[in-house]
């Protein structure tokens, strides 16, 4: 079995940025007309916590998170190569963030995901995240689900 390990960085890491620009053009052809709405929403800049997955020396995967306000932080940008998805990294991503938000004190963490992507939402919901109305600026968006999970 693949051994996978997290690095925590920032939204500088080479890996990361990379990984990001993946998840970017994935997104592009998901989303269709509609991307520049979300786009505005998933910039990247100043991001203090991000973590890529490496598997060896090979990026396999990324995550971040950012404080939405003294108690929740909102996961971003996460993205798992396909050729290592269903393999345990979207969750391995997905917890260390947690323990780090966790760690720095966060209560809890939300998060805004596609409909359409089914994969994504059965990720979350396998890993305790429950949904919610959609938040700001998801409101009425109607492609648009968000979901929740306590920290504590």
């Amino acid at each position: 079995m693949e051994e996978y390990r997290v690095i925590r960085c920032n939204s500088e890491n080479p890996h990361f940025v990379s990984l990001v620009h993946e998840l970017t053009e994935f997104l592009a052809v998901h989303n269709g007309e509609k991307d520049s709405f979300y786009t505005q929403f998933n910039t990247i800049e100043s991001i203090a916590h991000a973590v890529v997955a490496m598997s060896g020396d090979v990026a396999v995967g990324c995550g971040a998170f950012r404080p939405k306000d003294d108690a929740t932080v909102e996961i971003k940008r996460m993205f798992v190569q396909p050729t290592v998805r269903r393999s345990g990294v979207g969750a391995l991503i997905l917890a260390d963030l947690e323990d780090w938000a966790r760690t720095l004190g966060y209560s809890s963490a939300i998060l805004e995901t596609s409909k359409g992507l089914g994969p994504a939402v059965r990720l979350y919901q396998r890993n305790g995240y429950t949904l919610i109305p959609n938040y700001e600026p998801y409101i009425g968006v109607e492609d648009s689900v968000c979901l929740s999970k306590s920290l504590v």
